[in-house]
């Protein structure tokens, strides 16, 4: 869910302000947006997406963060569930260097952020290979691949039998291992 604190500054102002700050925050379009806090299925497929590519991939060649800064424009900042980056951001360095995999769990206020807004903003970002955008009410995630200079339209796949290709990382996610735990009603 977002909430408008009504503040607006510009991205440096932003960085600045949100660093040590208690409780999530974005920049968009120069306002300030107010992330609150999510469900039990939210936080276990994000933390499972990111134990999962934690350990299936090369940590030399690939930094896996969550809840992390993409710098996506000249007045909007945004934090991704999950963030797979090239290596080479400093220490201190608040967004990342660029980020090859975003990926973000849905809530019932932000979808049509994720699959709009988000979607566009993130693969605008030449380094972007993979969108991932997964529901927590179903098993079933929507796939945006960078095949074209077009923003492509996602393909969906659903199923605990499925599993993602990513091509730019070589490597699949099973969604029965996104999913594990979790329980519907």
């Amino acid at each position: 869910m977002n909430v408008q604190p009504d503040l607006q500054m510009d991205k440096a102002a932003f960085l600045a302000w949100v660093e040590g700050r208690e409780g999530r925050y974005e920049l968009a379009g120069g306002h300030v947006l107010m992330m609150t806090g999510g469900t039990m299925r939210y936080a276990l497929i994000a933390g499972n997406l990111f134990e999962l590519l934690r350990a299936r991939l090369d940590r030399k060649r690939w930094r896996v963060l969550s809840d992390f800064g993409i710098d996506v424009g000249p007045r909007t900042v945004r934090y991704a569930d999950v963030v797979v980056d090239h290596p080479g951001a400093k220490g201190k360095d608040l967004t990342a260097k660029a980020p090859a995999l975003i990926a973000e769990v849905l809530s019932p206020s932000t979808a049509t952020i994720d699959l709009g807004d988000k979607a566009a903003e993130y693969l605008r970002l030449p380094s972007v290979a993979t969108y991932l955008v997964f529901s927590q009410d179903e098993v079933k995630a929507w796939v945006f691949l960078r095949g074209s200079s077009q923003l492509p339209a996602p393909g969906v796949v659903a199923g605990t039998d499925e599993t993602i290709a990513i091509p730019a990382l070589g490597l699949d996610l099973p969604l029965t291992d996104i999913y594990a735990d979790i329980e519907f009603d």
